[in-house]
């Protein structure tokens, strides 16, 4: 294997890491709880919502560096993705609010698994449709 495929694979890597890293704390701020603190309480709708946010955000980045020719394009797509991602998840979430009373992060930080999963499922959902478009 090339000296140079090691050290791209190296940086692509860190750097997919460190964006992932950000994205998440990014969307913690949108978040009316601390993912953090729900996590170490053990609340198991949190952990849910948290497990499938990573997956979501992870298949995005994965999509855009797979799609990209350059490190920086892979990073721009894939914060311009995360951005959407924001905006279509809030979005579902008012609407629901709106026409069912469901507040998803309300129930997520009561531990009410049904509401983590729906909200985590948001987040895959948009991340698959999103990513199509890479």
């Amino acid at each position: 294997m090339d000296f140079h495929i090691l050290v791209s694979m190296v940086v692509w890597t860190v750097s997919g890491a460190v964006l992932l890293f950000v994205l998440m704390f990014v969307d913690s701020l949108f978040t009316r709880y601390n993912d953090l603190e729900e996590l170490k309480a053990g609340n198991m709708a949190v952990t849910t919502r948290f497990v499938m946010k990573l997956l979501a955000q992870a298949f995005i980045l994965s999509s855009s560096i797979a799609a990209s020719n350059s490190l920086p394009d892979a990073l721009l797509i894939s914060i311009v993705s995360f951005f959407l991602l924001l905006i279509l998840e809030r979005t579902v979430r008012l609407l629901l609010v709106k026409w069912g009373n469901l507040d998803l992060d309300h129930g997520t930080q009561l531990g009410k698994i049904g509401y983590g999963l729906l909200s985590g499922s948001l987040q895959i959902t948009g991340a698959l449709i999103i990513s199509a478009f890479m």
